[in-house]
């Protein structure tokens, strides 16, 4: 890991900071647990407010909610609407103050040619009036973005920047606002890289930059590309026309240059884990330290107001993702306990250490106490303290490299995993 040495000697003496970025919220991505996981729905998402998901990225499924075509489309109580499982979904975050990010997603037939859900509308009006519609019936949402993934082939064909910002994300972009002023759209939602028939989000941005992109917030999905040597601090390739985590500073600048100082939201991120794939996962350990690092990636980084993991569970087919906080059989990795309380490494010197954490269940100022491990033994560090109001804290400990720490919260009765001085 790379360290901060700007402002070390303040930090150092800190019992606790305010939010680098003040309104960040960190949160969870998994559809199809929520839609098909065990217990109830109710269940599910109890389980997501316990461990503190302050925000769960949802997509809104274009093509299955308006599967058939709708006579008036712009109202969400056309009888060809069917939001069952949306309501469900989203009504039931409202209840419990988790908040939404709703993605729209995938064209139907009707509207595009009778093609793949993948395809763009062959009109830029048919999703002006489906994100209307569901702006209407979803007053409450705040957080919307159009699309996923676009830059790839998979995700959106044509694969364009220019046909993404005219026939999908301008027209939603102006369709949500006229319902609700005060909602925030993102744009690009893009991969961290083209792949074989798309676009990099580099050149994607200026693209988009190009066709006049509408957008409040820039989104992007910063996965590593090697996992096995790129954590969220470095390891990426800062000359390439990828954009990760470790190379974060270059999506804030290449965002800057095309539309000004627009909000950035990191919408899908997360280390896949070994085992069980035994190819590109990395250690349950450090899948865990790693969830703790990037989140303090993402509060000191200017203007990133949200960080989503993905997944909750891990997908059985193995050609999918395993970067869950539970494995397949639905077991606890340490990324579990990590999620509601990461504890990473910001800076070093000498032997003094500055920690970061956050204690995420609960609301104002929740107690914590850290506990070190040297030659094997682990013994309270200090006394019980406090997190700001928005449960973070920030401590400067004493300790050599290879000592180990976490932290404890009364509230929760419970440990966050281990991490090692460096």
């Amino acid at each position: 890991m790379v360290f901060l040495v700007l402002g070390l000697v303040g930090a150092l003496a800190a019992p606790a900071v305010g939010s680098a970025s003040p309104a960040i919220r960190y949160g969870i991505q998994d559809d199809a647990w929520i839609a098909d996981g065990p217990g109830t729905l109710a269940e599910r998402l109890d389980r997501l407010h316990t461990i503190g998901v302050q925000i769960v990225r949802y997509n809104l499924r274009w093509d299955r909610i308006a599967a058939k075509k709708p006579t008036s489309p712009t109202s969400p109580g056309d009888p060809a609407y069917d939001w069952t499982q949306s309501d469900l979904v989203l009504k039931g975050l409202k209840a419990r103050g988790m908040a939404a990010l709703v993605t729209i997603y995938g064209t139907p037939t009707w509207a595009n040619g009778h093609r793949g859900p993948q395809w763009a509308p062959t009109q830029a009006s048919s999703i002006a009036a489906f994100a209307r519609a569901a702006a209407k019936r979803y007053s409450w949402v705040q957080r919307w973005a159009i699309w996923n993934e676009p830059n790839q082939a998979r995700w959106l064909r044509p694969t364009s920047p220019a046909v993404y910002t005219v026939r999908l994300l301008n027209p939603a972009y102006t369709a949500i606002h006229a319902v609700n002023s005060h909602a925030l759209v993102a744009g690009g939602v893009t991969a961290p890289r083209g792949n074989t028939g798309g676009v990099s989000p580099v050149d994607w941005i200026q693209g988009m930059s190009r066709a006049g992109a509408r957008l409040d917030a820039y989104a992007h999905n910063p996965y590593p590309l090697s996992p096995h040597t790129e954590t969220p601090w470095n390891g990426g390739c800062a000359g390439c026309r990828t954009i990760t985590m470790a190379t974060l500073p270059k999506l804030l600048h290449d965002v800057d240059r095309a539309f000004g100082t627009k909000r950035i939201w990191l919408t899908e991120y997360g280390y896949q884990t070994n085992p069980p794939d035994r190819f590109i996962g990395v250690s349950d350990s450090l899948q865990a330290e790693y969830l703790g690092a990037a989140a303090l990636r993402a509060y000191l980084a200017p203007r990133v107001d949200v960080l989503i993991h993905f997944l909750v569970r891990d997908e059985p087919n193995l050609g999918g993702w395993q970067s869950g906080l539970l494995d397949i059989a639905g077991v606890a990795k340490p990324s579990y306990r990590a999620f509601s309380l990461p504890l990473a490494q910001e800076a070093r010197r000498g032997s003094q250490t500055v920690l970061w954490g956050q204690v995420r269940p609960g609301a104002g100022r929740r107690t914590y106490r850290l506990q070190r491990q040297a030659n094997g033994r682990w013994s309270w560090y200090g006394s019980t303290a406090r997190t700001s109001l928005g449960g973070f804290y920030q401590r400067s400990v004493a300790g050599r490299a290879g000592d180990r720490f976490r932290v404890w919260s009364p509230a929760l009765q419970v440990f966050s995993p281990p991490i090692p001085l460096h």
